[in-house]
């Protein structure tokens, strides 16, 4: 079903009516001769400029890809704002795949459109982006992050993102069994690319068991064979069932949280750097009915946001990593609010979040 412009009624219901909605600008961008047909979403402007990455994605439909921008904008206004920074939430999606079509004439084409919003929206990397991708975005548009040392940029963002994860997980830990260590404690990780990797090397560091699975199995013997006290199981479905799984880490695509995988999880914990992790409303009640302490993704994952935050004033990584320490209290502080008001995690932290963006909308 479709409305009068042709674009399907459910992501318009969702964009004006619904709860998940109430998005400022919603931009449409094709490009005939590069090929690029992309989408930018701007949630919130309320704490200042919209900030969030790209992604690159051969989404099913255009519909699809709508509706992931609007959400993942949705999220990154949470994530900035529980993370103390003065940016609302956007998210862009270049519809494709990026191993087919990407060039550089359509990431030149896409850094043409974010630059004609004139600074309302700041991009980064995302999934199917990298550094040298926004390397050549910038030269079209000065309001791009994510940017290599050569240029002017901080690197690889998912450095601080899994040390991000990481303080999320000590404080979980701190929560659910007095003590923030992992050692000894039972990690599994989905997903081993840019940010689960480093998270892996953390929690090595500290003398946790950790247990992986990749749908790139390339990937997964590389790390296994640097790693050999790393385990690595078939797929998720048999990750989330691992006998005395202390924490559950999802670091890949979203919706790793729903109503097949929360009754089967083994694991005390969930916190991992994937976006959108909770496939519908319900589900952080579900995990709360079944005991699971959750540590909301858009605040354990802000270090990347942190990062490229941080490259628009000129980047200094001791101070972004100080920043992303305090997600370690930020996260207690969830917990502590979700005890106090009977709700679980996921609704302390959007009770939080809302509360910052709507004093800085009276503000102005």
């Amino acid at each position: 079903m479709t409305d009068v412009t042709g674009a399907p009624a459910d992501v318009l219901h969702t964009l004006f009516h619904s709860d998940q909605g109430g998005h400022e600008q919603v931009v449409l961008c094709q490009d005939r001769a590069s090929g690029l047909k992309a989408v930018i979403a701007l949630h919130s402007t309320a704490l200042g400029p919209a900030l969030g990455g790209t992604r690159f994605y051969p989404y099913a439909s255009e519909a699809e890809a709508v509706a992931d921008a609007l959400n993942l904008a949705r999220g990154m206004s949470y994530k900035n704002a529980m993370a103390g920074l003065g940016h609302g939430g956007g998210k862009a999606v270049i519809i494709g795949d990026p191993e087919q079509i990407k060039s550089e004439e359509l990431l030149l084409a896409y850094g043409r459109f974010v630059a004609s919003l004139g600074g309302r929206y700041v991009t980064a990397c995302d999934v199917g982006t990298y550094v040298a991708d926004m390397d050549v975005v910038a030269r079209e548009c000065r309001w791009t992050t994510g940017r290599s040392p050569e240029n002017g940029g901080a690197g690889d963002s998912s450095v601080l993102t899994s040390y991000g994860v990481y303080q999320g997980m000590r404080a979980a830990a701190q929560h659910l069994w007095g003590d923030p260590t992992l050692r000894d404690r039972t990690v599994g990780i989905a997903g081993v690319g840019k940010v689960g990797h480093h998270l892996v090397e953390h929690l090595l560091a500290e003398g946790a068991h950790v247990v992986v699975t990749d749908v790139r199995k390339d990937v997964v013997r590389a790390l296994t064979e640097r790693h050999p006290s790393v385990v690595a199981v078939a797929d998720t479905d048999a990750l989330i069932r691992v006998e005395n799984l202390d924490v559950y880490a999802p670091c890949a695509l979203g919706g790793a949280l729903n109503d097949a995988t929360v009754p089967v999880l083994t694991a005390k914990v969930v916190c991992g750097a994937a976006n959108n992790q909770l496939a519908h409303p319900g589900v952080e009640k579900d995990l709360a009915d079944r005991g699971i302490l959750y540590a909301p993704d858009y605040v354990v994952n802000a270090g990347g946001v942190i990062q490229v935050a941080d490259e628009l004033h000129g980047f200094d990584f001791d101070r972004c990593k100080a920043k992303a320490s305090k997600i370690f209290d930020t996260t207690l502080a969830i917990f502590a609010r979700a005890k106090e008001d009977g709700i679980p995690p996921a609704a302390a932290a959007d009770r939080i979040a809302e509360q910052r963006m709507a004093e800085a909308r009276d503000r102005r």
